[in-house]
């Protein structure tokens, strides 16, 4: 990727800009990204949120605790659903947001990406050999 990306919503009413190149990519395999991405992993790639810039619309967000205890912000069109950014609630413009790989407008090379909670992957899916892999969320 280069350090100067575009993502939206399925329907676009909401566009933004991310204008840092990604810090990593990341494949997570646990039930919350399988269910928020109707698929069999969520794809995230992670930048600082001083980057990210919407430049259409307004998402809407919705919290919930994820299974490492954490409480996680995500960012959504309030439109069609389509989810757009994970936070961590409370953390500052410097700290990473995950932006949901489905929703950059150039696809995301997920040959290097990092795999999260390979103990709940779905029967059949294979990881790389030698791709770096969690069974839970890393600390």
């Amino acid at each position: 990727m280069t350090d100067h990306y575009t993502g939206g919503c399925q329907c676009g009413a909401v566009r933004y800009e991310v204008a840092e190149a990604p810090g990593s990519i990341y494949v997570c395999h646990c039930r919350e990204c399988r269910r928020q991405s109707a698929s069999a992993f969520g794809i995230s790639v992670t930048v600082p949120r001083a980057a990210l810039r919407v430049v259409r619309g307004t998402p809407r967000f919705w919290s919930r605790a994820t299974d490492s205890g954490r409480q996680l912000d995500c960012a959504f069109c309030p439109d069609c659903g389509a989810r757009l950014w994970h936070e961590r609630a409370g953390a500052g413009p410097d700290a990473p947001i995950s932006v949901k790989g489905g929703a950059l407008d150039e696809p995301v090379d997920v040959s290097g990406a990092i795999h999260l909670w390979t103990a709940r992957k779905l029967p059949g899916i294979v990881i790389p050999p030698g791709a770096p892999q969690y069974p839970g969320e890393p600390d």
